[in-house]
């Protein structure tokens, strides 16, 4: 498996191992030990010592500041108001729910979640192929007749390649990215100005919230001694006070886009399209193959090249040796 990956759910299972340490003593803390659970365990307990506590002192810092900016986590209404941690498998993010870690009271109908990044802040790797209408899995309008009109052609010849010989390198086509890439991306480029224009007011929102997730989270990303916590509040739903105990900083509700502004090519590429949007989104989308034998699928990185300024950032520095 990726070290990517096996990071990745190391730190889920220290967050969620910091959660219940701060708080088992406050509230009453239980965990769900479901099969994501096992698998993160496995991941981090597979880590050196001095690594496991690189992990521990990252999430406990992101925690410590979670505690202050949501009361609920440490606050129940009684003693049957039990705070459940719980990891996500990774199927929830085909439908849109990013959160890797999650805190429920189901007493309070309250829950919250993190989305963990282990030095990497890609938001999204989704695919195009004949058969994968984004349209109508990203933003709920299904792709045009003409947009498979111009992307069949080139699957078929990737697929074709493929069935004479499936050892087919894609470094074998000659001039790929004008035979492949640039011609995939012009119909992807005009097939989603296509569904913007066709349903003003829906496409840009719809876009974002495929892309960041249809549920409020705080993303928290571990960098090389440091950690920062972004608060993704398109709903309202973080930040909420307990009775009367208040968070300890506000944070502000993101205004999700309500047009497509423009669709470019980044600079001295051939593969990247920058999506620009209103209230300050802009996002980007690097086109790449997964593999090095050639398929008849493509791969998008899908990045948040800028957020609005109402996006809430923290930084927190460590003190890692």
């Amino acid at each position: 498996m990726a070290t990517q990956t096996i990071n990745g759910k190391a730190f889920e299972y220290a967050l969620l191992l910091e959660l219940l340490e701060r708080l088992k003593t406050i509230t009453n803390v239980s965990v769900t030990e479901n099969k994501p659970y096992k698998t993160a365990k496995e991941f981090f307990d597979g880590f050196e010592d001095k690594e496991q506590d690189t992990f521990r002192i990252t999430a406990s810092a992101s925690i410590n500041f979670l505690i202050d900016i949501e009361p609920r986590l440490s606050n129940g209404i009684n003693e049957n108001d039990t705070l459940v941690l719980e990891l996500v498998s990774d199927q929830a993010g085909q439908t849109g729910d990013v959160r890797d870690v999650l805190m429920i009271r189901s007493s309070q109908k309250w829950e919250i979640g993190i989305s963990a990044k282990n030095n990497h802040r890609a938001v999204k790797h989704s695919r195009l192929s004949q058969s994968i209408d984004f349209g109508k899995k990203w933003l709920g309008f299904p792709c045009s007749k003409e947009y498979y009109q111009e992307i069949n052609p080139i699957f078929e010849m990737l697929a074709d390649l493929k069935a004479k010989n499936k050892s087919t390198k894609w470094t074998s086509i000659e001039n790929m990215h004008e035979v492949i890439y640039i011609p995939i991306l012009n119909a992807f480029k005009k097939e989603l100005l296509r569904l913007d224009k066709e349903n003003s007011n829906i496409v840009a929102k719809n876009l974002v919230q495929y892309l960041i997730g249809n549920k409020d989270f705080y993303k928290v990303i571990k960098g090389n001694k440091t950690v920062e916590i972004q608060a993704y509040n398109l709903h309202g739903s973080l930040n909420q006070p307990f009775k009367k105990v208040k968070p300890k900083a506000r944070i502000p509700k993101l205004k999700l886009p309500s047009r497509l502004i423009e669709i470019v090519y980044q600079e001295n590429s051939t593969t990247t399209l920058l999506v620009s949007l209103n209230e300050g989104w802009q996002i980007s989308f690097r086109i790449h193959n997964a593999s090095s034998r050639v398929e008849p699928s493509l791969k998008f990185d899908i990045n948040l090249v800028s957020a609005p300024h109402t996006l809430f950032t923290n930084h927190i520095f460590l003190n890692i040796k």
